[in-house]
């Protein structure tokens, strides 16, 4: 079974992104964390990702769900279950593992990276659209950066020895949803999507779980 845990704490208006992730995905469970509160039971789970959320990582006193996602990355780790975490999953993994995430300034615009040899970026162009304002400055124990841009070191990672990797950018962003976050967050520069390739992460992760 596969496990989607959305974080976003504002479906109504942001979900967008989230519901596009799993769109790219085969038949799964959903976990709204915001509105449960706690972490999902994993009996029977092959793999999870975890979504992109407007809250950051640094608000968990002011919103105990992410404790407990937290706990759920660390519980993941430790049971080597396959597991993708998408921009707020990236840089709540970083933090579950004892990394640091701050809040930089928002980044909303066309971003060339350096890529790492790893299979999660089979077929992937090293163009992606980035919206994020929160950056991922130390990587969690375990963890190690496998791709890189100008601004910012740590665009991915993965674990070192369990099947966990994570991106700052969303493999779900295309064009289809480019009107609403240029709406909702501004955009700058170019709209030229054609290089754009992020998509193909998710369908790699989904071979590296088994999931095909």
């Amino acid at each position: 079974m596969l496990l989607v845990c959305d974080t976003e704490v504002d479906p109504d208006t942001y979900g967008y992104l989230p519901r596009a992730l799993r769109e790219l995905l085969p038949a799964h469970e959903h976990h709204h964390y915001p509105s449960r509160g706690e972490s999902p039971s994993l009996d029977g789970v092959d793999a999870v990702v975890i979504t992109g959320s407007t809250a950051g990582v640094y608000e968990a006193d002011d919103r105990p769900w992410i404790h407990d996602a937290t706990d759920l990355v660390r519980r993941l780790v430790d049971a080597e279950i396959p597991t993708l975490g998408v921009c707020f999953g990236h840089q709540l993994v970083n933090d579950a593992l004892g990394g640091c995430v701050e809040h930089r300034g928002l980044t909303a615009r066309l971003v060339d990276a350096d890529l790492a040899d790893d299979p999660l970026f089979d077929a992937v162009n090293p163009t992606f659209p980035m919206v994020h304002g929160d950056h991922v400055t130390d990587l969690g124990d375990g963890m190690e950066s496998i791709a890189s841009a100008d601004y910012y070191p740590h665009l991915a990672s993965r674990h070192t020895d369990a099947p966990v990797w994570t991106t700052q950018y969303h493999p779900e962003f295309t064009t289809d949803v480019l009107s609403r976050v240029e709406r909702d967050f501004g955009w700058v520069g170019s709209r030229d999507f054609s290089d754009v390739t992020a998509a193909r992460t998710v369908a790699n992760f989904r071979r590296l779980a088994g999931l095909d």
